[in-house]
């Protein structure tokens, strides 16, 4: 099985402990974490200190081989992922993909990253029938990347994330198997 997913300039492969130091540094290091703002939000989850990240988050991405970095021009911009949303039944596959420098938002890295994943994920991890990933009615970019890589809009909940004084809906995007290998 490769370990390493390339497309042009954009590089997905399994987080090795050097990179934990680097992802600490652009996703939490910084003054502003932007891509806080798109991620979910409305879970207020926490700003990780260097050791707890690398000790806690980290080591758990590393041991479970479910988080994987991504790079752009050969340096760590951001990680892909997925998790069973039922749990232990392990039957509903979801992904996540999150680019943490807005420098590199906007310019179709998130599309290609997510194919690469898509793509091992299908062929490496899963024999499930579907993968599919949630976002929320605010995020329009994670909208059109699950567009772009040809997910279907399968289902919207209405005003149930509540987020900056306002309530958005929960938006679930996903792609069956033989969809994905007809694209």
């Amino acid at each position: 099985m490769n370990k390493n997913l390339t497309n042009h300039k954009i590089n997905i492969y399994p987080i090795k402990p050097k990179d934990l130091e680097v992802i600490w540094k652009i996703a939490y290091g910084q003054k502003k974490n932007s891509w806080m703002n798109w991620n979910g939000p409305y879970f207020n989850n926490p700003i990780y200190e260097k050791a707890a990240f690398i000790n806690q988050v980290g080591e758990k991405w590393i041991a479970e081989d479910n988080t994987w970095s991504i790079t752009y021009n050969n340096e760590i911009i951001g990680t892909v992922s997925y998790y069973y949303g039922d749990g232990n039944l392990k039957k509903w596959l979801e992904v996540g993909i999150c680019i943490y420098n807005p420098e590199y938002w906007n310019k179709g890295i998130s599309t290609i990253a997510l194919k690469l994943w898509i793509d091992h994920l299908f062929e490496n991890v899963t024999d499930l029938p579907h993968i599919g990933f949630t976002t929320w009615s605010g995020n329009n970019g994670m909208m059109r990347v699950g567009e772009k890589v040809g997910m279907t809009l399968e289902g919207r909940i209405r005003k149930v994330r509540y987020w900056q004084n306002q309530y958005w809906d929960s938006i679930k995007y996903g792609i069956l198997r033989e969809e994905w290998n007809n694209l």
